[in-house]
Order: structure tokens, then C-alpha cells, then sequence
């Protein structure tokens, strides 16, 4: 937000310097960016004019120019090579001794000397707007090339820095969203006269209202969108003239970054800037039916803008329309037809209270950003719409640019009242850590505008109406501590119990998971939580799977990311993807992160955030040295990577069982499961889904959940002695159908064995000559071993016989010898 000193002085008295204006400013939460001093630099220029002028005898774009700038006696010579000045003119004039700031034509700034050019002395030099240090963005287009040509009722010898307000300060404060109140000239001074005590004079609003007729005759207004428009009201202005504002105007919308345009234009900005409630001028005599519709654009309306762009527009947005067409961008920008232009001869001015999270979401799908939207964006003051529109008819009225209709059309659908607070004296000295008077809470109520009754120990505070940020007794307590002073406020160590700080069992489960797999050979990747929609065909799941139930996003990046994952695969998948693409041949990769499984579609609540563990291989098992092989990983590569973690989280009972997943080949895949449920699934890509994620070789990968990992994995270990007694070992060798797995047979050994038994694992499979087609032997090793007594042959022997026939009559298994 820039403000002009000059303009703050007019409705506040100032007595103090700048510095400590705006290190009082600051402290209240006001923090001022930047301060910079119009002028600075430019020392002794004044205003001429023009006497005579004529072409310089030996050059043809150089003129010879006399000029007057009130020094009495005869005019100076000055030469200029500007082709934009004529007789009579009143320009900038920089003579002998005077000083420039630096500009793009005196990097440096420059001290005039007496010069010569091409045979006559110059004892001076014509400026232009540049080399005076004027902004040419806050120009006209006609003023930014040549000589800056004053106003031709300027005064002749005045310091040009009183004529065109660069003796003016501009203070840069670097406003928080919830201050929208003090995106204006009268905002701030309101704050500064809280601070410094000073009274606040507001500007004048008085209306003559002399053109004849009432307003209401002339033009109706109707809102058709209450919810995003809860004020319109506006104003009829008869027999405007369209010209220049006053030279004053002109300063102080520059002063603030803004730049003049015409008389109405720029009372409306003035406005704007003063009070902080936007305006609009539409040439009423080309509003249709001279009716006013605040509405939702229909899908695809266009609208061509005062930029003179065209806008395709949509539902979300607000237009002003009329009994035809669009009118304008409600809250954003006017439209083009109805621009007031200098054949305009009647004017209908509006302001409004518009919706500012609908005004910022049309702004920034039409990339369309203006000073109105910015503060729409803010909130502005719904109650006070008619103190801009009196103000601005003030303005023009006393310029002489129009006459005014009687009264206001609005429609105000639902009147917004200010907030009412009750809080207490203690409340807001508990939640400040500091007691403060009851009295002086109250005079630092009053004095920024609230209103306040006081009942026994309560306060009942009326918020003011420019306060929209005034929501609970937080944000009184917050008021007074801020305008009573944060440096008076006394620190202390807070009351609190010291806990010791950790993480959750869950993330130190992670760590642990992390851990592992470093030391396993893995390194860590990390992918987006955003998947393309196309990734679950790829994967090959049925279209019942619940994993195809994801979360769209309704801003995504890119395509590629259009919703939150269900599963991890296709993530690791194209991560390897990737690197086999770049020509690295060997994938190791692991990545503990998230899943989102909404309970409804569409979102009627947050949705569960499940903890995942994906890994992907592919590739060489060691990389190439004389002394290893050049073997590739394998199913079992995985494998030993899955029973390694499960024994590393102290896992005490788990099943590896073959696996259904679409995405996996269903010969060498894997799902885990634990208490009868599956928790991961790990093997090799199915064929299909490898060609569709375009891996060029074997891929294996793992997805499994983190949190059933959690209970074992917390459980302190439990120490077992060395076993005392030997072990005895018998070995088994059955031939069964080829579709029983080890599992299965591992199962009934297990059951049947007896308490004796310790371990069993496989150790030979068999399919050839030896074996009937559609058999294969399997040969097992059973460990048998008793805590308290060396075992005899005898109690082996009628285990493992037990076993054999549990076997033989379970899957009709022969005994192989």
C-alpha cells in the first residue's frame, strides 16, 4: 500500500518526523516496507515558458528556445533537441547550478552547467518527465517522449517540485491480509490518530444533488447472485464534461503509483485510494434499458474489458450486466461498451461489496489482477458504499464536471451488521500475560473506532464496521495488546509442564524400515502423491478394484499428476522406468510414504492417509567386477529383502502365499499376509504391465503396509540360551501334483511333526525323468531338538513316520527314495 504524507496530513495532523511516524506505525503491526522522497536529488528547477523559438542556424533538429522563468530581466537562451515544445509552453526548466537525479538518460544525475552546441550557448536545459524522476508508468503515453509540458495556468518560476508534488513522501507498507482497512489514505490516518492521539477530520461528502430528477427514475439495479454480491448501489451524474482532473489530483494519484487518465476515471481511483471502496463510471446513456444485473455469467459469455482484451467467461464469475449484455467484470475490470469515453454525456457510478474469494478465483483464471480486485480479494466495507459514492459526486461537483440526480438506487438484499463482542477485563489480560487498565482498554477501543458498553465486568464491543477481521474476543485482546505496546509488554517464562519431546511408534517404525532397507542396498527415492488416472490400466486392475476409487484434484499440475494414489506401484514403476530410460541399468530403489483411501466419493470427509512401503529391482544383483558374477536379480532377490525386514521388525508370525495381484506375474509373486490378512504383495511384473510402464527387462517390486508392523515391531526382544542338547535332523523327499505348494506341505508337517519339531525348510525341487508328468518332487530338511534331553532315534523316528503318512494322505504324496 503507498501513501502519500501529503495526502495522510490533510485528514490527520501529523507533529512528528517521518522516521518516528513510521517506527510507530510499524509497531502497531503496520510494517512499513520502504520510505522514499519524492524529488530527492532534484535541487534548483523551476517552471518557464516559452517566449519565442525558433530553429537553431546550423543544425536542423536543434531549437533555440527563450525562455522565462520568473528571474525578471530579459529571457535566457536555452537550446533543446525535443521536438514537442512550441511557443508558450510551460515546461521544466533546469538552469545553471541546478541539480538532476539520476535518470535512464544521467545514470549519474547531473549538476547543469552553461553549455554550447553546435556555436550558441545554452544556459540551461528543458526536462522531461524522466529526467526528473517521474515514473513513467503513473504518465500518459503523450507525456512519457519530450519535454514534460505543464498545465498552461502553471505559475511561472516555482520550484517544479511544488508544482508537481514531488516535495511529497511515499510511505510503502507491506499490509497483512486480514488489515484490508487500511488499504486506504483514510484507513492509515485512522490508525495514526489512534496512535498519536491527533483528531481525524474525513473528507467531505456533501452532494448538491441540482441536476432535477431523482436518481431512481433513471436507472434500476437487481441482484441475481446474493451470495456474492450483499450490496450494489450507485449514482447519476447529468451532463458530464470529460477533462483533465486538477493538477492536485493528478499529484497524489501519482504519488501512489497510479495514473491519471480523465476527470471521472480518476475520481473514481482517487476514491478508492481515499476510502478504500472501489468504483466503477458506466456511460449510462449505453447501458441497455438502463437496468443493472449483478449475476452469474452464463458458461462461455464474452466480455471484451477496458483493456480491450476478450474474456471467456463462466458460472464462478460475477458480471454486471445490463437488459442485454455484460457490462462488466464485477469486482475485476469494466467492460469496454459501456467505457465512459469523451462523448460520454450521463454517467451511473457504482460501488459495490463483492464475494473476495470468488473475485480472487476470477482473477487469477482470467490472469486479470487490478487495484479493485485486490482489495475486493481483502473484504471491504459493506456499510459505509455510500460514503464513495457522496464523495465522489462531491469531487466532480466541485470541478464543474456534472450535476447530480437526487438519492441512491441500491439493492441491499440482507442488511451485514458489524460483529458484537463480550469479553471482560481479565480475559484479554489472561490471554495477553500483562494487566492493563479496564480504563485504558477502553480508550484504546474508542479511539480505533469501537464501540463499547460496559455492563458490571463485561464489555460489550461493537466491531466498526470497516474492521471485518473482528471475528472473537482474541481479536480485541490482540488490539490492545498492539496499540498498548509489545516493547511495554514484560517477558516471562511461561507455566508449563516440560514434556519430553519424541516421535510417534509409527515413525520410528519408518526409521527402522528406512534403516533396513540402506543397509539391504536400496537407495531412497521419493515420487509425487499425484498419479495419472491411465496408471491403474496400466497396472491392469479390474474395473471393480477398490484402488480405482482415487481423489481427483481439481487444480493439478500437470495431467500427468490428476489424482492422489491408492497404491504405490505405479509410482516405483515409473520411477524405474526412468532410470532404465537414462541408461541405468541397475534399479534399486525404496520409498516409505503415503496412500489416500477416501471412505466416500465425492469427499464428504478427510481421507485415510495409509503408510506404505514400495520397492522396486531390476537389473544387475552386484555391480561389474572381475571377481562377481554378472547375474540379474531374481524373484528370490526380493524375497530375501521381505523375510530380512519381517525378521529385522521382530515379525514372530507370517505366511508368504501366492499371489492374485493383476500387476504381478502369477507364477512368481508373492502376497504376505498376517493375522489372515494380506499386508503387501512383492514378485515379478506381470509381462503386460511391464510393456505398459515401457521397463525394457525383469522388474520386480513390493508394495506393503507400514502399520501392521507396528506391535511386533515395538515388542522388546525376548533372550533365548543356546540350546544345550543336540539337534537331530531327518530329511524327506515326496513327489505330489505339480499345483501343491510348499506351503501347503510345510503346513501339514508342521501340524503332525509334534512339539519336537524346530525348523523345517526346502531344499530340493525336482521335475524330470525320474517324475510322472504333472508331479514334482519336493525334499524337505525337518530339525528336531528337545530343551532337557538329548532325543533317541526312536522319537524322531515315529514323528517323522506320522509325518509321511499325514503327507501320503493329505495330497496322495509317494515317498521318494
Amino acid at each position: 500500500m503507498l501513501a502519500s504524507l501529503e495526502w495522510l496530513k490533510q485528514y490527520v495532523d501529523i507533529n512528528i518526523s517521518t522516521e518516528e511516524l513510521c517506527d510507530k506505525i510499524t509497531r502497531v503491526g503496520l510494517e512499513v516496507d520502504t520510505v522514499t522522497k519524492l524529488g530527492q536529488g532534484l535541487e534548483g528547477v523551476v517552471t518557464g515558458k516559452v517566449m519565442e523559438i525558433s530553429r537553431h542556424p546550423n543544425s536542423d533538429h536543434l531549437w533555440v528556445c527563450m525562455m522565462d522563468y520568473g528571474q525578471g530581466g530579459e529571457p535566457v537562451q536555452i537550446l533543446t533537441g525535443a521536438q514537442n515544445v512550441h511557443q508558450y509552453d510551460i515546461v521544466p526548466v533546469a538552469v545553471v547550478g541546478s541539480v538532476l537525479p539520476p535518470s535512464g538518460r544521467n545514470p549519474e544525475g547531473l549538476k547543469l552547467k552553461k553549455a554550447k552546441m553546435r556555436g550558441l550557448d545554452s544556459f540551461g536545459m528543458l526536462c522531461s518527465a524522466d529526467e526528473l524522476g517521474i515514473d513513467s508508468k503513473v504518465l500518459l503515453p503523450e507525456q512519457r517522449n519530450g519535454i514534460f509540458i505543464l498545465p498552461p495556468d502553471t505559475p511561472i518560476g516555482v520550484d517544479v517540485k511544488e508544482v508537481l508534488g514531488l516535495n511529497d513522501t511515499v510511505i510503502d507498507i507491506d499490509l497483512t491480509s486480514n488489515r484490508a482497512d487500511c488499504f486506504s489514505i483514510i484507513g492509515l490516518a485512522r490508525e495514526i490518530s489512534a496512535i498519536t492521539g491527533c483528531p481525524l477530520k474525513m473528507p467531505a461528502l456533501d452532494v448538491k444533488e441540482a441536476a432535477g430528477g431523482n436518481a431512481a427514475d433513471y436507472v434500476s439495479i437487481k441482484i441475481d447472485a446474493p451470495e456474492l454480491c450483499p450490496r450494489f448501489a450507485t449514482r447519476v451524474l447529468k451532463d458530464i464534461k470529460i477533462t483533465e482532473s486538477p493538477e492536485w489530483m493528478q499529484r497524489r494519484l501519482r504519488a501512489c503509483g497510479v495514473r491519471p487518465i480523465s476527470n471521472v476515471v480518476d475520481v473514481t481511483n482517487y476514491v478508492m485510494l481515499e476510502l478504500g471502496q472501489p468504483m466503477h463510471a458506466y456511460d449510462a446513456d449505453k447501458v441497455t434499458g438502463r437496468t443493472l444485473i449483478v449475476r452469474r455469467a452464463e458458461e462461455g459469455e464474452k466480455l471484451i474489458t477496458l483493456d480491450d482484451k476478450e474474456r471467456i467467461l463462466n458460472p464462478s464469475m460475477i458480471t454486471i450486466g445490463d437488459a442485454e449484455k455484460a457490462a462488466g467484470l464485477g469486482g475485476v475490470m469494466g467492460g469496454l461498451l459501456t467505457e465512459v469515453t469523451g462523448e460520454t454525456k450521463n454517467v451511473i457510478l457504482e460501488a459495490a461489496s463483492f464475494h473476495g474469494p470468488s473475485i480472487r478465483r476470477t482473477s487469477r483464471a482470467l490472469g486479470l489482477r487490478s487495484e479493485a480486485s485486490g482489495r475486493f480479494e481483502r473484504g471491504v466495507d459493506t456499510i459505509l458504499t455510500h460514503n464513495a459514492l457522496n464523495r465522489a459526486a462531491n469531487l466532480l461537483e466541485n470541478m464543474g464536471a456534472c450535476e447530480t440526480f437526487a438519492g441512491i438506487v441500491e439493492a441491499y438484499p440482507e442488511e451485514v451488521k458489524p460483529a458484537v463482542i463480550t469479553t471482560t477485563p481479565a480475559k484479554i489480560n489472561g490471554r495477553i500475560g500483562f494487566v492493563i487498565s479496564r480504563e485504558e482498554i477502553v480508550e484504546i477501543l474508542v479511539k480505533l473506532g469501537f464501540g463499547v458498553e460496559e455492563k458490571g465486568e463485561e464489555l460489550v464491543v461493537t466491531a466498526p464496521s470497516w474492521r471485518r477481521d473482528i471475528e472473537c474476543d482474541a481479536d480485541i485482546s490482540e488490539e490492545i495488546a498492539r496499540m498498548h505496546g509489545y516493547d511495554y509488554i514484560e517477558s516471562h517464562q511461561p507455566e508449563l509442564t516440560i514434556t519430553q519431546g519424541h516421535q510417534s511408534v509409527l515413525d520410528d517404525v519408518k526409521d527402522a524400515i528406512q534403516d533396513y532397507m540402506t543397509s539391504a542396498g536400496l537407495n531412497e527415492m521419493m515420487t509425487y502423491s499425484f498419479i495419472k488416472a491411465t496408471a491403474f490400466d496400466k497396472m491392469l486392475l479390474p474395473a471393480e478394484d477398490s484402488r480405482r476409487s482415487c481423489i481427483e484434484l481439481l487444480n493439478p499440475i500437470t495431467d500427468a499428476f490428476s489424482v492422489m494414489r491408492t497404491t504405490m506401484i505405479p509410482s516405483a514403476l515409473q520411477t524405474a522406468s526412468f532410470n532404465l530410460r537414462n541408461h541405468n541399468d541397475s534399479v534399486a530403489l525404496f520409498e516409505v510414504g503415503r496412500i489416500f483411501l477416501p471412505k466416500s466419493l465425492p469427499l464428504t470427509a478427510d481421507p485415510e492417509e495409509r503408510p506404505m512401503l514400495a520397492a522396486v529391482l531390476s537389473g544387475r544383483r552386484k555391480a561389474l567386477s572381475w571377481c562377481d558374477t554378472k547375474e540379474n536379480v531374481d524373484f528370490y532377490d526380493m524375497k530375501g529383502i521381505v523375510e530380512g525386514l519381517l525378521e529385522a521388525m521382530q515379525v514372530p508370525e507370517y505366511s508368504l502365499v501366492r499371489s492374485s495381484a493383476p500387476y504381478l506375474h502369477p507364477g512368481k509373486s508373492c502376497d504376505i499376509v498376517m493375522d489372515g490378512k494380506v499386508i503387501g504383495s512383492f514378485g515379478e511384473v506381470h509381462p503386460v504391465a511391464q510393456e505398459n510402464f515401457e521397463l525394457d527387462q525383469t522388474t520386480y517390486v513390493l508394495e506393503m503396509e507400514v502399520e501392521p508392523l507396528v506391535a511386533s515391531a515395538t515388542a522388546v526382544p525376548k533372550y533365548q540360551h543356546l540350546p544345550k542338547y543336540p539337534a537331530m535332523s531327518r530329511d524327506i523327499a515326496v513327489v505330489v501334483p505339480s499345483e501343491v505348494t510348499n506351503e501347503e506341505i510345510e503346513g501339514v508337517i508342521r501340524a503332525h511333526a509334534g512339539e519336537l519339531l524346530r525348523n523345517v525348510r526346502v531344499f530340493d525341487i525336482y521335475t524330470g525323468k525320474q517324475v510322472a508328468a504333472g508331479c514334482k518332487s519336493m525334499a524337505f530338511n525337518l530339525t528336531y531338538q528337545a530343551a532337557d534331553r538329548t532325543l533317541t532315534d526312536a522319537e524322531v523316528d515315529a514323528s517323522m513316520k506320522a509325518v509321511i503318512a499325514e503327507v501320503a494322505e493329505a495330497y496322495k504324496a509317494k515317498l521318494r527314495e
